[in-house]
């Protein structure tokens, strides 16, 4: 009977049952409103993007005005003056290549920033599901780990009877009481793995975790689609927003180069200036002036000629600092490449490591049950029937983390590739209940 009872209880333990707590999308709607990191992103995509602002404003006209008001104290003879002034300013730039490409670099520096905020909104698809998964696995592995604990304390017990009416040595009683309070240790690590891994859910949610929803048993096993990694690779190589960020950063780093050379050449600016000016004292009424209205209108031709090697070393600089763009461009290149193909090998072992993982479970469930049959009977030792149960519990949670593993390791082809979306998320949630 207490046979029967154990191997129900591990069963049980294996089934995902039916939940109606959150799901999936209430976890991604809570962290696409309080995630910190993703508002980090857009807060640096927003601040970049002033950037091509402020640089078109260089070369937009620039007008300034002044109003000035003087008094000078003379003394009693010849008493207080006064004197105050009106000027106005516009002028343009005309010609300054530097200027120009100051403004492209903005704009490419802009496109980077844009690139990772959609680099990080598709990191937040994995992050959520990693960290929910995270729970259900820690979930899972608390409820074999109760299993294991309540399996090893029956199998104790059982050894303690049996020892008391002579059946069995006190070897096996030591024996079984060492598992059991190995398994005691095990369920109580576990129970603190759940607890942080419900914290790390609500780190991104920014709120409690409650109940989740489980993934259910009847999962599709399917392979990636197209089923050829050197198409997702490509399909990566063009499409990938971190890499496209590289991209626009080395381009950024070759504006910035032609801007420095463009401190060599001349510049041209128009200004046009409109200025009056008035004064007086107190004693002396015929000192009273006023200087008439003059307008000035022309251009201004800046030749640099030498300004102590200043521009060939900024010149050197923007050189060194886009063949470190291009470096890390390629590194990134590099990374994306291995990345997408290691991915897309684990989605590919993921089917089989899933069958199997469920084959070695139905096989544990059977064997325990061979095993415990054949320890009644006195064909086998109090080592193999524990050794059955920990086998069986470590199946399970092979099992456990199989299959979450491999709907995240989808989802992170996905993501390596560029092509992570919302409506990926919508079909990892249709996989719970």
């Amino acid at each position: 009977m207490r046979l029967k009872l154990l191997t129900l209880a591990l069963a049980l333990a294996a089934i995902s049952l039916p939940s109606h707590g959150e799901d999936l999308l209430d976890a991604y709607r809570d962290a696409r409103s309080n995630d910190p990191v993703l508002s980090q992103a857009d807060a640096s995509r927003l601040a970049t993007g002033e950037g091509v602002n402020q640089a078109r404003a260089l070369l937009l006209p620039q007008v300034d005005a002044s109003f000035s008001l003087s008094q000078s104290n003379g003394g009693n003879l010849v008493g207080d003056s006064r004197s105050r002034s009106i000027k106005g300013s516009l002028s343009q730039t005309v010609l300054d290549f530097s200027k120009y490409a100051n403004l492209k670099a903005a704009h490419s520096a802009s496109d980077a920033q844009n690139e990772l905020y959609d680099a990080a909104a598709q990191n937040l698809y994995v992050r959520v599901v990693a960290a929910y998964f995270g729970v259900l696995t820690s979930e899972d592995e608390l409820t074999y780990a109760k299993a294991n604990e309540d399996a090893f304390r029956q199998q104790f017990e059982q050894s303690d009877q049996r020892f008391k009416v002579g059946l069995s040595a006190i070897t096996d009683v030591y024996q079984a009481k060492a598992y059991y309070e190995a398994a005691k240790s095990q369920t109580i690590a576990a129970q603190n793995a759940l607890n942080d891994s419900r914290e790390a859910l609500a780190q991104i949610t920014g709120k409690p975790t409650g109940d989740l929803k489980k993934l259910r048993d009847d999962l599709p096993m399917l392979a990636p689609v197209p089923a050829d990694q050197d198409a997702w690779v490509k399909q990566a190589l063009v499409s990938n927003p971190d890499l496209l960020a590289q991209k626009s950063n080395l381009e950024t780093a070759q504006h910035n180069i032609s801007a420095a050379r463009a401190g060599h050449l001349p510049t041209i600016t128009a200004g046009l200036s409109y200025g009056k000016g008035a004064g007086w004292s107190d004693t002396n009424t015929t000192a009273r002036y006023r200087d008439p209205a003059s307008t000035t209108i022309g251009l201004t031709l800046n030749v640099p000629i030498f300004s102590g090697g200043l521009t060939q070393s900024r010149v050197r600089q923007s050189i060194y600092q886009r063949d470190a763009a291009a470096d890390s461009m390629e590194a990134q290149r590099r990374q994306i490449v291995r990345d997408t193909l290691n991915y897309y090998r684990s989605v590919i072992a993921g089917i089989a490591q899933v069958e199997s993982a469920k084959a070695s479970v139905d096989s544990g469930r059977k064997a325990l049950e061979a095993t415990r049959a054949g320890f009644e009977v006195g064909t086998q030792t109090m080592t193999n029937v524990l050794l059955a149960i920990q086998t069986l519990t470590s199946s399970e949670s092979s099992y456990s983390q199989a299959r979450h593993q491999f709907i995240l390791n989808k989802l992170l082809l996905k993501q390596t590739a560029g092509t992570a979306e919302l409506k990926d998320m919508e079909q990892i949630n249709a996989l719970l209940q």
